[in-house]
């Protein structure tokens, strides 16, 4: 019995609403902004959906992959001490004018005013609100220091031209971490800890990545970096030395050499995908996030670093998917497996009964995989869904599986081979492949 409840919690491609676009439903989408493949992909196969301009709904197969993403943020967070918290999507307007940012950003701050004519913003960074909520507890002792708050929540900016779907969007996804520290020397060895931190996420996704020299515009403070993918759809241009790892914005390079090793730099096209920020006391000051060393009340130095959630995703379907199938890191794929028994009615139909221990294979794995049970269809054409769809191993029960010996086709789809394995076959193969975080 205990099988057959496997079987039945088997995610089934028929129960998942995944609304497919159509040439018309795209056209839409174009008139108003400039779509990448990518973006198109997600669109097209039921990833995202736009709701209005610049603002996308998740379906679920994309709430799949965020969540993914947010578990293995999470896990390196907790490996540097860093504690989640959730902050109110509002800020009082009144936060924002204390660090005198209210009028330099008013033309991309979404503001709402309230029925006793207080205004509010909703948020596109959080600076303030986590400086007010700090304060707000009373003044820290150095024992408590450092103290590293972060959240995983929607963020806002009214672009003026939203494009390339989640890259540039009105409402985005965004990891905000905010430390505290008792002087600069610490706050340095947090930042290098937090940046250390990012570049496992990054390894972990496994697409190249770069950690430039950045600018440290409205946010401020005294230094920044900011971390890349190259694609031709990004915003920024970067300088990079092709023998050592300095890398640098070109919007605040003023040499074209590497000043560490002397050569040329080359320049990339390339998205940004997180920021990082040494603040000093920008924010701490003005609003009395303090600690108390030696009787005396010192504002604490503060870091602030973001990760872009919903861009990683956008740009990992960019840069890795080809024109016609979306292809996603393995560790972020919305199902790790998709099983494809056969068609109803067909001379191989018996064979399905081998669903339920290729399922417990992989339970017992703790891999997640998703059943095509639209068995109306043919095997090849649910194939080449799930080859669209990314899906990273595909099971096929196909001819094979009625020998006497049972083998069943295992479908890379990264690397478009396939080999047919026997159960215990299968059970080696998954053992010996990291699909998880």
């Amino acid at each position: 019995m205990a099988s057959k409840t496997k079987i039945i919690n088997l995610t089934r491609m028929s129960r998942i609403f995944q609304p497919l676009a159509t040439s018309g439903s795209l056209d839409s989408v174009e008139k108003t902004e400039i779509a990448s493949k990518g973006h198109k992909l997600m669109i097209n196969y039921g990833i995202i959906k736009p709701v209005s301009i610049g603002m996308y709904a998740l379906l679920p197969l994309g709430v799949r992959i965020l969540n993914k993403l947010i578990e293995l943020v999470d896990k390196e967070m907790a490996n540097i001490g860093a504690e989640k918290i959730l902050l109110p999507a509002l800020t009082p307007a009144a936060l924002w004018k204390k660090t005198d940012r209210l009028d330099s950003n008013k033309t991309e701050l979404f503001t709402v005013t309230d029925r006793h004519k207080k205004m509010y913003i909703l948020s596109p960074t959080y600076e303030e609100t986590i400086c007010d909520l700090v304060s707000s507890v009373g003044q820290l002792s150095t024992k408590s220091l450092p103290l590293k708050l972060y959240q995983i929540s929607s963020k806002w900016r009214d672009e003026m031209k939203p494009r390339l779907g989640l890259l540039r969007s009105r409402e985005f996804i965004m990891k905000d971490l905010y430390t505290f520290d008792t002087n600069l020397d610490n706050a340095r060895h947090t930042y290098d800890l937090v940046c250390e931190s990012y570049n496992k996420i990054f390894r972990q996704i496994g697409i190249k990545y770069t950690k430039s020299i950045g600018d440290v515009g409205a946010i401020g403070g005294l230094m920044s970096h900011e971390y890349h993918y190259i694609s031709d759809i990004g915003e920024d241009t970067i300088l990079q030395c092709p023998s050592c790892n300095f890398s640098i914005n070109q919007s605040i390079s003023e040499t074209t050499s590497c000043p560490e090793c002397k050569n040329e730099l080359h320049q990339h096209i390339a998205a940004e995908v997180g920021h990082t920020f040494l603040l000093d006391t920008k924010y701490s000051q003005p609003l009395k996030a303090m600690y108390v060393e030696q009787n005396k009340l010192k504002p604490m130095v503060m870091g602030c670093f973001g990760l872009g959630l919903s861009r990683i995703i956008t740009l990992a379907a960019e840069i890795l998917s080809t024109n016609n199938e979306i292809r996603w890191p393995i560790k972020l794929a919305p199902y790790t497996v998709c099983i494809i028994p056969p068609k109803a009615g067909s001379k191989e139909e018996d064979t399905s009964v081998y669903v339920e221990q290729l399922s417990e294979i992989l339970y017992k794995r703790d891999i997640d995989a998703i059943l095509d049970d639209r068995t109306h269809h043919t095997i090849g054409k649910r194939l080449i869904f799930a080859r669209a769809l990314g899906y990273p191993y595909i099971i096929v029960i196909g001819k094979a599986a009625t020998q006497s010996v049972p083998l069943f086709e295992i479908h890379e789809v990264d690397s478009s081979t396939y080999r047919e394995l026997s159960l215990d076959q299968i059970s080696d193969y998954f053992d010996n492949i990291d699909v998880k975080n």
